[in-house]
């Protein structure tokens, strides 16, 4: 039987408390025009390439933040990823880690992962 599901990611979901104050550090944090308009009162998808991101304001709850990286953001050049991840007031989980990854808070709690490709 032929599956009608594709092998493909179409978006990850990240439980924000604040949907305006998300959108601005998310589109910061990605170099991104804040162009897009939060949907239904809480959902806002960023723009990205590949697979998307949903921050979601309605599924928040205390326990509902990510504690481990549900996925990664791709850098070319990591230390400048980790200075100007620092710069905007990231709370840094991690050093750079065997000079290829870091990790580091959303204004959630979510941790999120830079990685170096």
């Amino acid at each position: 039987m032929t599956s009608p599901i594709m092998n493909q990611i179409g978006a990850v979901f990240i439980p924000v408390s604040d949907i305006e104050r998300s959108k601005l550090w998310y589109s910061k944090l990605l170099g991104l025009p804040i162009d897009e308009e939060v949907l239904f009162g809480h959902l806002y998808v960023v723009p990205m390439e590949g697979p998307g991101i949903v921050l979601d304001s309605k599924i928040f709850t205390s326990e509902s933040v990510l504690n481990t990286p549900a996925f990664h953001l791709n850098t070319k050049d990591i230390d400048a990823a980790y200075d100007f991840v620092k710069a905007i007031g990231a709370e840094i989980l991690t050093d750079i880690e065997n000079d290829h990854w870091f990790n580091f808070k959303d204004p959630d709690g979510n941790v999120l992962m830079i990685c170096r490709f």
